[in-house]
């Protein structure tokens, strides 16, 4: 494997007058957990579509296990597998049914050793005759992992692999995303809007606003960027910025609807402050965010990653019917 498994230079994918990545450019070292992190409708899922050839690039290039994915979008093919946001699987099917319509979507043909291995680890072999729609949600999600990592590839995409589970299956998820990370070695490109997800598994974090990068680093890096606390305020009756900015200890104000986006030295100081300003009877809701990367996102968007977002298309199902189609 090349020492950086991706390589984005300033990639563009436009339709029509619109344009969902904007000029973005990353590298991605080679067996670490790289997350692209931002609300809905940044851009996040088609730049998965462009790095696996899904869809084709309207400017920029970029090179996926050594590959260009213009020139050679077939190597590329070869080399990544892809673990959905849905889980993608027949629930007609036995989980080893499942293995044997994967080898033959991939064309792998010495496959049944690797399967056996892959339900060993993901402790599914007792399974692996049952029907897949008998499986919980974490089985699922686990039999969908074996599926990406069936043909041995060098990179597995993630396109919010958590997004709608419980947190108790979210965090075994994240277990399992790091041991696969751990036992194979394998690179692993993560898409989120779960800002804690990114913080716990990633090694770099790219964050994405409106098809640009806003900032990238490493989680630490990134929160050593914010000098304050944010406090996020709702209340009972209008209040105007010039008010607000009045408290001692306020930076910076931000309107955000009906909300009130406030950045301050030290939550702990400023809260008597706020009380004695604002009557607490009057506060609806009130919110402290210390240094994370929700706050750096603050900083940089001046919103919460879970109200900048606006509902996009799902591609999520295209990899269920193209495997439906070659069965």
């Amino acid at each position: 494997m090349t020492e950086d498994a991706i390589v984005a230079n300033g990639i563009t994918k436009a339709y029509g007058s619109m344009t969902a990545v904007d000029h973005v450019s990353f590298r991605v070292p080679s067996g670490g957990i790289f997350g692209l992190v931002g609300p809905n409708g940044a851009g996040k899922t088609t730049i998965i579509k462009v790095l696996t050839g899904l869809s084709d690039l309207t400017g920029g290039n970029a090179q996926v296990a050594g590959f260009d994915v213009r020139k050679y979008p077939m190597e590329v093919k070869q080399r990544i597998g892809w673990v959905a946001a849905e889980v993608i699987l027949d629930d007609d099917f036995s989980g080893w049914e499942n293995l044997w319509l994967q080898a033959k979507f991939q064309r792998v043909s010495e496959w049944k050793g690797r399967a056996k291995q892959l339900l060993d680890y993901f402790a599914l072999s007792a399974f692996k005759d049952n029907k897949v729609g008998t499986y919980s949600t974490g089985m699922r999600k686990k039999l969908e992992i074996a599926l990406a990592l069936l043909h041995e590839p060098q990179i597995i995409f993630m396109d919010e692999p958590t997004i709608g589970l419980d947190p108790g299956t979210r965090r075994m998820l994240w277990e399992l995303i790091t041991g696969v990370n751990r036992e194979y070695g394998i690179t692993i490109f993560l898409t989120s809007h779960y800002i804690e997800e990114a913080d716990a598994l990633c090694s770099q974090v790219a964050i994405l606003d409106q098809g640009k990068i806003a900032a990238m680093g490493s989680p630490n890096d990134l929160k050593a960027r914010v000098q304050g606390d944010y406090i996020e305020l709702e209340t009972g009756e209008p209040v105007n910025e010039t008010r607000l900015l009045a408290i001692p200890g306020v930076r910076e104000v931000r309107a955000q609807g009906r909300t009130w986006i406030l950045k301050v030295d030290r939550s702990e100081e400023f809260l008597p402050s706020l009380f004695d300003h604002v009557k607490p009877d009057l506060i609806h809701k009130i919110n402290v965010e210390k240094p994370s990367l929700e706050s750096v996102f603050m900083q940089l968007t001046g919103k919460r990653i879970d109200q900048a977002g606006a509902e996009v298309q799902d591609y999520r199902k295209f990899y269920a019917n193209v495997r439906r189609a070659r069965g």
